[in-house]
């Protein structure tokens, strides 16, 4: 598996593989091809498909800023390998110089035509919770302490900035008001969540609400082109953090113990993107949502400082109850399902981590095993439901 680096990524929403991923086969086409008259994108598939509403055009036409540069939104091509595909054109009095397709795999992830999937070094030699988890209890560490041996301390730091941006993001959205873009009318409420308690508010009352307002908030900046971090995509972008700022508000845990639960999770989601995917055009929202879940759960077990088991169960859990669930963003904004689902699967991952301490000698799955099934769910899953905004309630819906 590759560092966790690559799997936590700060960047600019709404999606992670409409925005970041282009973006950055934007910038790597420019250095490749400098100079150039004119160029051109042809974005395919779910780029194609739900791309305006991704901004996937906007950042493009950012990127190649004070060039001649135009977009073409074709919807008709199959796309085989992945649907988040596009080709990026240089050209000099009409003719192409240059023409290169590149794919968007999730998590801001590209790669090029004819390279492997996997571009980046592998630092992990362990590529199943299996093989980890027995090599933990061999040499008596945690998954954290796993992730240190792989990665040399320098991650701390890295993962210290994931932090520090997951909170201001959670911050920057508890301050904001007002409509978020795109033509649904749809209002920010983090805010609003954040700040008007319940009549007679019980503590579990309380805390779902909270939660509830973190998760908004992260995703409500995500859904405005804000800075966020991929846990494991932007669309899954506020679980993780809504999750983690609750339980150190409630439980005061430091930062140090924070950033280890980070490097947990990270394995959980590196496990999923290495053996399944985290693409929600690629295997639908259980891809996204239901990897930020585990995460969340993991990291969460990690703070309370669960077995292995306990922790293994705990994702497992959030995994397998995601599974089936569809992509279909209204009006192929990151708005509606995607906002309110973040909030759900933070107050899962509670769920699961508490169901985990109880029961977790008596389970009978395991995460392996609900990875593969994952991906083979996506893959039988119809294109329509799969980020093309064509199914499910994207297509019912029907603006007032």
């Amino acid at each position: 598996m590759q560092s966790l680096k690559y799997l936590y990524k700060i960047g600019r929403g709404p999606s992670s593989s409409h925005t970041m991923g282009p973006l950055s086969a934007a910038k790597r086409f420019l250095a490749e091809n400098p100079n150039q008259k004119e160029y051109k994108a042809i974005l395919y598939g779910s780029l194609a498909k739900t791309g305006r509403g991704h901004m996937t055009d906007t950042v493009l036409r950012e990127t190649f800023n004070g060039k001649k540069f135009s977009v073409e939104f074709d919807e008709s091509t199959i796309t085989e390998y992945h649907p988040n595909m596009l080709d990026l054109i240089a050209l000099n009095d009409g003719k192409i110089v240059t023409k290169k397709r590149y794919y968007s795999i999730g998590g801001g992830e590209i790669i090029a035509e004819g390279e492997a999937r996997h571009e980046h070094p592998e630092i992990y030699n362990l590529n199943s919770f299996s093989q980890i988890s027995k090599y933990c209890r061999n040499n008596n560490i945690r998954i954290w302490q796993y992730v240190e041996e792989c990665e040399g301390k320098d991650i701390w730091e890295y993962l210290e900035t994931i932090w520090e941006t997951m909170q201001k993001a959670v911050e920057r959205g508890l301050e904001t008001e007002g409509v978020l873009h795109g033509g649904i009318g749809l209002q920010r409420k983090a805010k609003y969540l954040f700040r008007q308690r319940h009549i007679d508010e019980t503590e579990e009352t309380k805390t779902n609400r909270l939660i509830c307002a973190y998760a908004y908030a992260v995703s409500e900046e995500n859904a405005s082109g804000g800075e966020i971090v991929t846990a494991p995509t932007c669309g899954s972008c506020g679980v993780v953090p809504a999750v983690l700022k609750y339980l150190q508000q409630k439980r005061k845990f430091s930062d140090e113990e924070i950033i280890h639960s980070l490097a947990t999770a990270g394995i959980i989601g590196n496990l999923i993107k290495t053996n399944a995917s985290i693409s929600g055009a690629e295997c639908g929202c259980q891809a996204e949502i239901g990897t930020a879940c585990a995460m969340a759960a993991a990291a969460a077990a990690e703070l309370f400082e669960l077995d292995l088991d306990q922790i293994e169960y705990a994702a497992e859990m959030s995994v397998e109850h995601h599974l089936g669930l569809t992509c279909d963003p209204i009006l192929g904004l990151v708005q509606i399902p995607c906002i309110e689902r973040n909030a759900i699967a933070a107050m899962r991952a509670l769920n699961a981590v508490n169901l985990a301490d109880f029961l977790a000698d008596s389970r009978k799955i395991s995460f392996d095993m609900i990875v593969d099934t994952m991906y083979e769910t996506g893959k039988d899953l119809k294109v329509i439901y799969r980020e093309t905004a064509e199914g499910g309630m994207a297509k019912k819906y029907v603006k007032e």
